[in-house]
């Protein structure tokens, strides 16, 4: 977050989270306690389902969250904003890593789900249930 000397400039490359999603970008305006930002890059892909009830396939809007565009314009509370001071990459090779980075962790949840069940599964048996 930027301290109260520091305050953020027009230009400046800031990270920013928006609808579960985290992104890198350029404040491309100022407006009082808002700024839009210029999103340059994905930082973690948004998370999909419904957010109020997460992990729960079984709700009656199963929602799709797809990543910002390039230099999409998005406004957020000022107050949100952290200074990027990483190495800036290339959009497409963000999103990608992104994306990869999201399959992989849906991944690992998956396959926890599954052992968890088993071992439920087992005790289930053993307590004669």
């Amino acid at each position: 977050m930027y301290s109260g000397e520091n305050a953020p400039q027009i230009g400046d490359r800031v990270k920013v989270k928006v609808r579960s999603g985290e992104y890198a970008g350029e404040i491309a305006e100022l407006h009082g306690p808002r700024a839009v930002v210029s999103i340059l890059a994905v930082l973690k892909h948004p998370e999909q389902g419904d957010l109020h009830h997460p992990y729960n396939p079984d709700v009656p809007m199963f929602h799709e969250r797809r990543a910002l565009s390039y230099t999409e314009k998005t406004t957020v509370l000022v107050r949100e904003l952290a200074p990027y001071r990483a190495e800036l990459p290339a959009y497409s090779d963000s999103l990608r890593e992104a994306v990869k980075a999201e399959l992989a962790s849906l991944d690992r949840l998956n396959r926890w789900s599954g052992k968890a069940l088993e071992n439920l599964e087992q005790l289930q048996k053993e307590y004669k249930l």
